[in-house]
């Protein structure tokens, strides 16, 4: 098959290696360049967007923040209807959309502009997480406010678009899962993984080490399952999760949902045997979803720094990825795998290396 991936950056990459591991045929585009270009290449090719989506099979993307325009111009050949897609990129339809289906989400409120902004604040007596309702990662687009402290401040600048007020969570974890699901609505997920933050940026994910109960695993997984099979979703789609309370009373939040391969399941590069861009690729194509075998694997985000140790490229058990992206603090220009036979284990070498692989903006 000929595929086209919107975006061209390292999750675009590795798309695209997933690609040509299975046979196909891919070409890029960048949005932010407005070029087409081949995969490992920086120069572009002669070819424009359209003329690359009419030669493809199917379109995919690497990331969500495409725009309705460029939706318009290639959701022919998209295997998700373009106004379903664009609700998923809004958080105000996201929310609403967990909300029909009874998934739960912290309570929320949305809000236009900066008068609207300003009435929900004022009416506020609790901690709340204000978010853009497009755009935003990585923390971006994102303000906290609690009580006693300066609305008309906040709402100037958050309410200049619109976005959503949500209740701030006393959570316990932020974890995450990962799956497909085929054109014959069969799902694989991967196993609930951990992932910790640092300035809003994920900087450690742990997986497979059976750290969380088999009740919360099957929660998250029927959550996708709803999700995606409301959405006639075909390909991998990920969800972001707090999990709230304690024991038996666990259970699990919407924070946001991600339709696409994921920064939390870059482990699976590692840490399966069908990573998450192959999972990818083998459901749009139509290709079986295999049963997953799993490995216990730590994946530690390499931010802003202008290589990766020898020590990480000598170890048998670290698997180092290189993204060729000039380094300036905050930016990811890459992540480590390592092999891990245990949860404690997996922690004790995150705290080791997460400072020398992350340099974040002050």
């Amino acid at each position: 098959m000929k595929i086209l991936i919107l975006g061209n950056g390292q999750l675009g990459q590795m798309l695209g290696k997933a690609v040509i591991q299975q046979g196909h045929e891919c070409v890029l585009y960048s949005d932010r360049l407005d070029k087409v270009m081949a995969l490992g290449s920086q120069q572009p090719l002669a070819m424009t967007l359209a003329e690359a989506n009419d030669w493809a099979d199917v379109t995919t993307w690497e990331h969500e923040h495409l725009g309705e325009e460029l939706v318009d111009k290639t959701a022919d050949k998209f295997l998700l209807k373009a106004e379903r897609f664009n609700g998923l990129v809004d958080r105000r339809t996201q929310k609403a959309l967990c909300d029909e289906l009874d998934i739960p989400t912290s309570a929320w409120k949305a809000y236009e502009n900066v008068a609207e902004l300003t009435a929900i604040l004022e009416s506020c007596d609790h901690a709340v997480v204000i978010k853009s309702a497009k755009g935003g990662y990585d923390g971006k687009g994102q303000w906290r406010w609690k009580p006693g402290e300066d609305i008309a401040a906040v709402a100037e600048e958050a309410g200049q678009r619109p976005g959503i007020v949500e209740d701030m969570i006393n959570f316990t974890d932020e974890v995450s899962v990962v799956g497909a699901r085929s054109h014959k609505g069969e799902q694989r997920c991967f196993p609930l993984t951990l992932n910790v933050h640092t300035q809003g940026i994920l900087s450690y994910s742990l997986a497979g080490a059976e750290h969380f109960s088999k009740a919360l695993e099957a929660l998250a997984k029927e959550h996708h399952k709803k999700l995606t099979d409301a959405l006639d979703y075909v390909g991998v789609l990920a969800i972001e999760f707090f999990v709230v309370g304690e024991g038996e009373n666990q259970h699990l939040l919407v924070n946001e949902v991600a339709p696409r391969v994921h920064n939390s399941g870059h482990w699976t590069m590692s840490g399966a045997n069908c990573d998450q861009f192959n999972l990818h690729i083998r459901a749009i194509t139509g290709l079986p979803l295999p049963d997953l075998l799993i490995a216990p694997t730590l994946m530690v985000n390499v931010i802003g720094v202008a290589g990766i140790p020898e020590a990480l490229w000598e170890a048998a058990a670290a698997e180092c990825h290189w993204y060729g992206k000039d380094a300036r603090p905050g930016r990811k220009v890459g992540h480590v795998n390592i092999m891990i036979d245990s949860f404690e284990r997996g922690e004790n070498l995150a705290s080791t290396w997460a400072d020398k692989l992350q340099l974040l903006a002050s």
